[in-house]
């Protein structure tokens, strides 16, 4: 189904004109998280593989725990 040009520009406006989210909290956790993984290669000396854990806590808490590991 082909959306009309006024359509499309009304779609648009209502996308630009949302409230804009704060992504403060999740660009600390991504820069906390690198910087982790940064200190994981220094100590092996060598590629770290990563993978990680998650977990919904009853207090409404979402736990990631990440396990670092020489990479092969």
């Amino acid at each position: 189904m082909r959306k009309s040009r006024s359509e499309m520009d009304a779609l648009i406006n209502d996308i630009v004109n949302e409230p804009k989210r704060d992504n403060s909290a999740y660009l600390a956790a991504i820069a906390e998280a690198r910087d982790a993984i940064a200190k994981a290669e220094a100590h092996f000396g060598v590629p770290v593989k990563v993978t990680a854990k998650t977990k919904a806590k009853a207090n409404g808490k979402f736990v990631v725990k990440l396990i670092f590991e020489k990479a092969d």
